[in-house]
């Protein structure tokens, strides 16, 4: 079923725009982190500091209460998509869906933001129950995204249907794989980033020997870790790239996968060169900045994969469009 009508398009783009919105948020809370103001509004949530507007700030004050309020103007805009598609799209929508899960996961990331304020682990805390937490809200974090992205990547191929029509057990396979993988090693990566927070060095040499420093703090020993489980889920995303161009020949699939294998490249180059620049704060944004899109299009890639076409559908495709293959030859 193909619905391009203009408010279908206007919504698409509705929720594309809601979507880096929330990548600007997710951004500037890394920044709230690595600049350790989290406890700039104190123990109180939703209150600051026990105001609801904070008098006379201090610079963390200041940046811990921007991000509850760029973070309170989120739900307005996924509450906006979530209305928005049910005045739309009919009952059973793939949007509805998507819209009323970005709702659900949001109000549980604003639920982990206000444990970690008012459980005080945030600044200087450095126990195993920050660190868990810490992980826990990243991972929220990249699935509410890819709630987001699903939800805009229906709107954009104009389908009602869900994963009705399942493109084989083996590519399901690997894509949830793939999912699998990114998670865990965002998870591994939000302790590192709280670890070179809370412990940081003064050279590259002083870092190694603190990571293999059996008396080291368990954050600084993960820091280890981090690095083999990257190289590893670039090297299967790549691979997951790779064989799901050469079983689906649709120009969409060409392109995403594509994008997909530059974005990993660029990701391992930057936590390359974030270890050797000693994890400036700048860098950790962009890191999570590429994080970010490389899980954007493994969601999208998850979304045009696992909805298979119907095969006259997918044999007009490619009749009207040449593969990449016929344009170099």
């Amino acid at each position: 079923m193909q619905d391009r009508s203009p408010s279908t398009s206007r919504f698409a783009v509705f929720a594309w725009t809601t979507l880096g919105y929330l990548i600007l948020v997710v951004l500037w809370g890394a920044y709230v982190r690595a600049t350790g103001s989290g406890a700039g509004c104190g123990e109180h949530w939703p209150l600051c500091n026990g105001q609801i507007l904070p008098r006379s700030p201090h610079l963390a004050t200041i940046i811990e209460f921007s991000h509850r309020l760029s973070s309170a103007f989120s739900l307005v805009l996924v509450g906006g998509l979530v209305f928005w598609s049910f005045k739309r799209f009919g009952k059973g929508h793939a949007t509805r869906h998507g819209a009323v899960l970005s709702t659900v996961f949001l109000l549980l990331e604003a639920a982990v933001g206000a444990g970690l304020v008012l459980l005080d682990l945030v600044a200087h805390n450095t126990s195993a129950s920050r660190a868990v937490a810490i992980a826990i809200h990243l991972v929220n974090t990249f699935i509410l995204l890819g709630c987001l992205t699903y939800t805009a990547s229906f709107a954009s191929l104009g389908i009602a249907e869900r994963f009705k029509r399942h493109a084989g057990r083996l590519r399901t396979s690997i894509v949830l794989g793939g999912v699998l993988l990114f998670l865990i090693v965002g998870a591994a990566g939000a302790i590192v980033a709280l670890g070179d927070t809370l412990f940081p060095v003064k050279s590259l040499a002083e870092g190694m020997r603190q990571d293999w420093s059996p008396t080291a703090h368990f954050l600084i020993r993960l820091r280890v870790l981090h690095p083999v489980l990257a190289v590893t889920t670039a090297v299967y995303l790549i691979f997951m790239s790779t064989f799901l161009r050469s079983r689906d020949p649709r120009p969409i699939i060409f392109r995403l996968t594509h994008g997909l294998t530059l974005v990993v490249c660029l990701q391992v180059a930057l936590g390359v060169l974030n270890m050797m620049l000693l994890a400036p704060i700048w860098l950790q944004m962009v890191h999570l900045l590429a994080a970010d899109l490389t899980w954007i299009l493994l969601v999208a890639i998850g979304v045009v994969t696992l909805r298979q076409p119907d095969a006259e559908v997918l044999s007009k495709t490619v009749r009207a469009q040449p593969l990449p293959d016929q344009i170099r030859a």
